[in-house]
């Protein structure tokens, strides 16, 4: 393992997201996974791995409420990419006591169930997806939310154990993203092409119009600001 001091010492801050994706795959493979939502940043650094290292390793947590188009995409990016893909879904016995007690649709009741739901559903089955590991990887930036300006390139992930959380993208923005899809011809979730610019379980997940925040998208009938799910739980000071 690695501690704070150490990660501060190698100044990844000032690498790019290519280096920082070596490094991390050098010090940590095999011990070491891409955390797939399907997002665009997800995708990119998948791409990136696939240059890197032979069979990366990738996770996929299905809620069981996907976009028909989020599993189109787990099928494109599996003929694409020669990877070592795991789905991990949640607890089946959860389901189905959170569900009987509080109905399908208890997100849009209050926030309290809505949270219940993303831990049975989303955070759970993240705890078993880590496990065994040294190292997870995000596509987590700074620009896509302020519950994660302050996110550095490789951190110590005190919530789950004290591994290595590393986010390579952390200071990309929305643009080079996608210019980095464009010029590499990566697959992408088509959900994007309609409209989404952040995408979770179909029935919290909308689209946005131009003007929009893109995590107004994501629990839009919720007040609260912070728009997460608990998969990147942080203290906002």
């Amino acid at each position: 393992m690695i501690n704070k001091d150490e990660i501060e010492s190698l100044n990844l801050e000032k690498k790019d997201a290519l280096e920082v994706l070596k490094w991390g795959i050098e010090k940590f493979h095999p011990k070491i996974a891409l955390a797939c939502s399907l997002q665009a940043e997800d995708v990119v650094i998948l791409d990136m791995m696939s240059k890197i290292v032979n069979k990366p390793k990738v996770f996929v947590i299905d809620t069981g409420r996907l976009h028909q188009e989020t599993y189109d995409l787990i099928d494109e990016i599996r003929q694409k990419y020669d990877l070592d893909l795991r789905i991990y879904f949640p607890d089946y016995r959860e389901i189905e006591e959170m569900v009987n007690k509080y109905g399908a649709n208890l997100f849009y009741k209050r926030i309290e169930y809505r949270k219940m739901c993303c831990g049975i559903r989303k955070v759970n089955p993240l705890k078993r997806a880590l496990e065994g590991l040294d190292a997870w990887i995000t596509g987590l930036r700074r620009e896509q939310n302020f519950t994660r300006e302050r996110i550095r390139k490789v951190e110590i992930d005190e919530v789950n154990g004290g591994i290595v959380k590393i986010n390579p993208l952390a200071d990309w923005s929305w643009e080079q993203v996608w210019e980095y899809i464009r010029r590499n011809n990566v697959p992408y979730n088509r959900l994007y092409d309609k409209g989404y610019k952040s995408i979770g379980c179909l029935p919290c997940t909308r689209p946005v119009k131009p003007w929009e925040h893109p995590r107004a998208g994501r629990w839009w009938w919720e007040q609260s600001g912070d728009k997460e799910c608990g998969l990147h739980y942080r203290e906002v000071k």
